[in-house]
């Protein structure tokens, strides 16, 4: 496994770099948006606030606090929303970085690696076969090798985890 993560590692350095520059860039946009509407949010809910605060009851403070705790969640909900919408725009992009390389003169080398590596993965007797959109696919009895390249993207994308993660807590 080793000589599949050396052999893969100037594409997977590429990918995470291209990675992180889309993340960078989608995470900013992202952030700008949700901070757009926890502000708006924030407004409401402290509009609610004062409102109940000038009636002065029991009960028009126990609906602010219940407005804000709702204002909260939904400005919690459209950050996740945001987040996923980031990942899924990073795996996207990630794989069709990843597809542009059949158009690479060097894509034939690449292949012969991938079937080496697939078979250095799964074994000598493993059939290994192109994949219709890239890479190579290995078959053998009771073992499948794939070394697509979409999920060979997919996979520098997940290798991220809490890089991903790092990249929020700015």
């Amino acid at each position: 496994m080793t000589g599949v993560r050396d052999a893969l590692a100037p594409v997977s350095g590429a990918l995470l770099r291209r990675a992180r520059l889309d993340a960078d860039a989608m995470i900013a946009a992202a952030e700008h948006d949700a901070a757009q509407t926890l502000a708006v949010a924030r407004r409401a809910a402290q509009d609610m606030i004062d409102e109940a605060r000038e009636a002065g009851t029991s009960e028009a403070r126990a609906r602010a606090d219940a407005v804000r705790v709702r204002a909260g969640r939904r400005a919690r909900d459209i950050e996740l929303a945001a987040r996923r919408e980031v990942v899924l725009e990073l795996r996207r992009r990630a794989v069709a970085a990843v597809l542009a390389l059949r158009d690479d003169p060097c894509y034939p080398r690449l292949v012969e690696r991938l079937r080496e590596l697939a078979r250095e993965s799964g074994g000598d007797d493993l059939i290994v076969r192109e994949h219709p959109d890239g890479g190579v696919v290995g078959v053998g009895r009771g073992r499948r090798v794939d070394c697509s390249l979409g999920a060979l993207a997919g996979r520098a994308v997940d290798a991220l985890g809490a890089e991903a993660e790092r990249l929020w807590a700015r």
